[in-house]
């Protein structure tokens, strides 16, 4: 299971721009195939975390670790 590294105003910020991302892909005329580069973020805001976090040793979940306790 992947460890949670995104904090809740990441994840919003990321559903709400893949969403974004993916409904202009569907509703504008011509539109870019670059525009389904929105399912990372939404992907990644469903599933709580970032592979690119955790090779940038990034974390925004507010969680402590156990062993601060």
């Amino acid at each position: 299971m992947l460890k949670k590294n995104i904090g809740n105003l990441d994840r919003i910020i990321r559903f709400v721009v893949g969403a974004a991302l993916l409904i202009a892909y569907f509703v504008m005329d011509n539109a870019s195939p670059w525009l389904l580069i929105g399912i990372i973020p939404l992907a990644t805001s469903l599933m709580s975390s970032c592979p690119a976090y955790t090779l940038l040793g990034l974390n925004t979940c507010p969680m402590k670790d156990k062993s601060e306790s």
